[in-house]
């Protein structure tokens, strides 16, 4: 094979026909003695890995090694060990970073799910103390891919890190907006709330106020239910206790509306006034065996099992409270 043929690149040169890399010996791969798998490279990452790990062995600490590294990096981005050793050798060479955000941005943008690549910037985002571009890099991986872990990791990360709250929550109300089921929006709604806006109450029954408009909006979505009720966390009164998010659940039962998300959440609801012995009309355990048997049979059959479960607590509930009411009656002939 020719070197103008080699792995289909006409531009490509071996290592081992590079002049300046004629004092390194390459070192081949060692699976063992008794290898269970032998994965198949082509020639051009044999080439490459070989005189990677010539390098890695001897230490060496030049600009030959550190270009080597982008070679390695661009035919396996997700390999730590390369990462690790281009970080050293770019402290060792005192490498001005700017160019290396370039590169690792170029990266991001080919391998956006790549651990390897997001810790880097990363490191190199704190060598800097500069997160000038971090919003705007993240922003346009979201836009590729809204639901990109990595992305969202490194986002709250400068930001927690270096103070950029101020415009997060437009940005994250736009995502909502473009997408309402969005649920990495949602979470990085609430990771604002707790980590800048806080949890007063005027915050609270904002959010409150916020999320019951998204929610009929889209009334079979998880996301915003779920966000709820986490609101309803740092809540002082409760699941049950807020009286404007029991009227809004009761309003959109009345209107027929059965989503099974509106249905657990009163559920969560009958169940807490259980706990804190505030039994009312609507909410009483009556109606969760009630709800928990037309989530099982109607509107949520593929988790019956749970509900089914979840019904039998109900019935006991029950009669729980109705020998308790039996007791009580007792108590009062007698008297």
């Amino acid at each position: 094979m020719s070197d103008n043929e080699y792995d289909g690149d006409a531009t490509w040169v071996p290592y081992r026909d590079r002049p300046e890399w004629k004092d390194v010996t390459p070192v081949p791969e060692n699976d063992g003695p008794r290898p269970v798998v032998v994965i198949a490279h082509s020639e051009k990452f044999e080439d490459v890995y070989g005189y990677f790990r010539a390098v890695l062995q001897s230490n060496e600490k030049s600009e030959r090694a550190l270009k080597l590294t982008k070679d390695a990096v661009e035919l396996n981005p997700a390999n730590y060990t390369v990462w690790q050793y281009r970080r050293d050798l770019l402290k060792a060479l005192g490498t001005d970073l700017r160019p290396e955000l370039d590169y690792v941005e170029s990266v991001i943008t080919h391998s956006p799910k790549n651990y390897q690549v997001w810790h880097h910037r990363k490191v190199l985002v704190e060598w800097l103390q500069d997160p000038s571009q971090e919003l705007a890099l993240t922003s346009d991986a979201l836009i590729q891919d809204p639901k990109n872990y990595h992305a969202w990791q490194h986002r709250q990360w400068a930001i927690k890190t270096f103070g950029m709250y101020d415009r997060e929550m437009d940005f994250v109300d736009n995502l909502i907006t473009q997408d309402v089921r969005n649920n990495s929006a949602w979470n990085q709604r609430y990771f604002i709330m707790n980590n800048h806006l806080g949890w007063s109450d005027m915050n609270v029954q904002k959010e409150i106020c916020y999320t019951m408009e998204k929610i009929k909006f889209v009334k079979n979505n998880e996301s915003a239910w779920n966000y709820l009720r986490g609101l309803l966390l740092h809540d002082k009164r409760g699941l049950n206790g807020n009286c404007v998010v029991t009227g809004f659940c009761e309003e959109l039962y009345k209107n027929k509306c059965r989503s099974p998300f509106l249905l657990a959440f009163i559920l969560d609801i009958c169940d807490e006034a259980i706990k804190k012995d505030e039994i009312g009309c609507l909410h009483n355990p009556t109606r969760g065996v009630a709800l928990c048997e037309d989530l099982a049979t109607k509107y949520d059959k593929i988790r019956s099992k749970y509900w089914n479960y979840m019904s039998e607590k109900f019935r006991k509930a029950k009669d729980e409270l109705a020998a308790k009411n039996e007791d009580g009656d007792k108590v009062e002939r007698t008297i």
